[in-house]
């Protein structure tokens, strides 16, 4: 097909939508006089660019670059997903990818398991923090990016892959097969690990205080937070501490589904658009979490999803806020399937109505005694430093990596047996003299964001970026929370009133609120 065919065929399809009614929610919009002009426009640009541009560019490059400019100037949410971007998306939707099960950064050049995902085959097979991969499937790793690893180590379930690694202490690499799984990201986690490596969500056991952290809204969001909250409650929990910090957003499903888990009735969230209806969700009595107090945290990085979970609990005075006015991301974004489900488009087609119909959505215009995102209650507003923030992310990144542990210690955990001295069940291992740093996309908005994390092996890292869209039917960007390994105190509580003041701030609110009801 010429260029000329290509551009008769193009401006045919045009004028065929353009001289079509257009439906648009109830209502008919006639095609105006000058649309196909408009059209024709457009298809000569693009014919002119693709014929005489001073260097080749391909159709589809062409193409591509129209849709993104269109969407560009319609708002920050409104995006293009390439072929390219698309599995990427669905990973970050579904929570869910199919691979071995690691995050893995670069040091000095060589590629480095930064720490293996709980429970995952790479966990399994004993792939530990630390271990460098000097081959994959027999080809060595030198030179190899950290794309080009994911690449290698990610395939369907059920295939194989071996992994030449050395440990580190060792002189000689050991193989280690590997067969790959349906990988679950966790989304909700607790501030310290147990000495199974699991969560432990309750913070302070003596006044029964517990602490969860959601780092993104998920399909699984509600049944790992509904799982977590079960655990607590045989605990007896008598206090939580929700913490949204750092967390762009997800499904509004999941939004609605965690908010659900603490109301027993209400309004959650309602969602307006220029063509779909109006819509809103109730809460339900049943499976609801009651009989404790409870603290949001939130920052300014926390968007989306996470802006109506704080909105639904703090209009319904189920739970105070705390931390800085949020993001205020406050439409709603739906991935429409394009070239047969090989693309999509995600679009803005509506807004969140909180409960008390307030606003959530900053515009560009909006002035910061507006009302927009959501703030603190009165006397809870804290906001950190920039060298606050660089230390609170820092220390959560050593949290949320699993500490390398010795061969021997491994194996009395499998066998319920203290390890070679050990001094507790769950004592914290001594970390590497040196932890890797890996890059991380910047946000797009939100420049001089202080940190980098890791990269799950089959999975693009996320930072709270520009916030992310937040579909009915799927999902934005995710946030998992930086991971470079350190030693972490023995004791949280102490740890929180020097580092984390957000967090020290929902504690003292909590212990005074349980010795009033004392």
């Amino acid at each position: 097909m010429n260029r000329r065919t290509l551009v008769v065929l193009v401006m045919l399809v045009l004028a065929a939508h353009c001289f079509s009614p257009a439906v648009v929610g109830d209502q008919s919009e006639q095609p105006k006089e000058d649309d196909y002009e408009l059209y024709k426009l457009l298809v000569d640009t693009l014919d002119q660019v693709e014929r005489n541009y001073v260097k080749e560019v391909s159709r589809r490059e062409l193409i591509e670059a129209a849709i993104r400019g269109v969407l560009r100037d319609l708002d920050p949410y409104s995006a293009y997903i390439s072929p390219e971007q698309l599995d990427g998306f669905r990973t970050t939707v579904q929570g869910n990818f199919s691979g071995i099960g690691i995050q893995i950064g670069m040091d000095n050049g060589r590629l480095q398991v930064l720490s293996p995902l709980v429970g995952t085959p790479a966990y399994q097979a004993g792939i530990l923090a630390g271990d460098r991969i000097v081959e994959i499937d027999g080809k060595s790793t030198k030179g190899f990016t950290i794309e080009e690893a994911v690449r290698q180590l990610k395939g369907e379930a059920g295939t194989d892959v071996t992994l030449t690694v050395l440990h580190p202490g060792s002189a000689e690499p050991v193989e280690v097969p590997i067969t790959r799984e349906i990988i679950h990201m966790e989304t909700v986690l607790g501030d310290h690990r147990k000495g199974d490596d699991h969560w432990d969500f309750m913070l302070d056991p003596r006044k029964q205080i517990g602490y969860v952290r959601v780092t993104a809204f998920s399909r699984e969001t509600a049944q790992e937070l509904k799982e977590a909250l079960a655990q607590l409650s045989q605990q007896d929990l008598r206090a939580l501490i929700l913490d949204l910090r750092f967390n762009p957003g997800g499904l509004l499903r999941s939004a609605i589904d965690v908010s659900d888990l603490f109301l027993p009735g209400g309004k959650i969230v309602s969602t307006s658009g220029r063509s779909a209806p109006e819509r809103s969700w109730e809460a339900k009595k049943e499976g609801t979490f009651e009989g404790f107090n409870m603290v949001v945290l939130v920052n300014r990085y926390s968007a989306s999803a996470s802006e109506i979970v704080a909105a639904c609990l703090q209009d319904h005075k189920r739970a105070v806020i705390m931390g800085e006015r949020t993001w205020g991301k406050g439409s709603v974004q739906n991935v429409i399937p394009l070239e047969h489900d090989q693309s999509a488009l995600k679009l803005t087609t509506a807004a969140y109505i909180r409960p008390s119909g307030k606003n959530i959505h900053r515009f560009p215009d909006a002035e910061g005694d507006e009302e927009w995102g959501v703030a603190p209650d009165d006397g809870y507003a804290l906001k950190l430093t920039d060298d606050q923030m660089i230390a609170l992310v820092s220390d959560r990144r050593k949290r949320d990596v699993l500490q390398p542990k010795d061969r021997d210690t491994i194996r009395a955990a499998e066998s319920d047996q203290p390890a070679p001295e050990q001094a507790a069940a769950d004592q914290e291992p001594s970390p590497p003299d040196k932890q890797p740093e890996t890059e991380t996309p910047k946000p797009e908005q939100d420049a001089g964001k202080p940190h980098k994390e890791p990269k799950p092996v089959d999975q693009q890292p996320s930072e709270p970026k520009e916030p992310p869209s937040d579909p009915e039917e799927s999902a934005s960007e995710g946030h998992d929370e930086p991971k470079p390994s350190d030693e972490r105190p023995a004791e949280p509580a102490e740890r929180t009133e020097s580092i984390d003041a957000q967090l020290q701030m929902a504690i003292d609110y909590l212990s005074a609120e349980l010795a009033r009801a004392e």
